[in-house]
């Protein structure tokens, strides 16, 4: 019989976040967003991606981007992007500018 690990005492589970859920990636104006990639199954809203202009569906997996100006500055900014329109984003650029 296989042996159990034994349990810490405090009970406590240290959070474990991979160095790739969160990245810096120039944006497609050359300044630096953050990139956070959303599963499939946390999709559970409709976007529309900046860089074709499409919905984005609940349930399809995808990436939202910030500027990267600070800690808590840029959420406002956040765009819901296509992985596939992120990746391309240098030759295709956002479809449409928000104010």
């Amino acid at each position: 019989m296989p042996r159990r690990r034994p349990r810490s005492s405090s009970g406590a589970h240290p959070l474990r976040v991979s160095s790739s859920a969160q990245r810096v990636e120039p944006g497609p104006d050359g300044s630096a967003h953050v990139v956070r990639a959303v599963p499939a199954a946390r999709a559970e809203k409709t976007y529309r991606c900046p860089g074709c202009d499409h919905q984005i569906r609940p349930g399809t997996a995808h990436l939202v981007t910030w500027p990267a100006e600070g800690i808590g500055v840029g959420l406002d900014d956040r765009r819901h992007w296509h992985t596939g329109c992120w990746t391309h984003r240098d030759s295709r650029g956002p479809t449409r500018r928000w104010s």
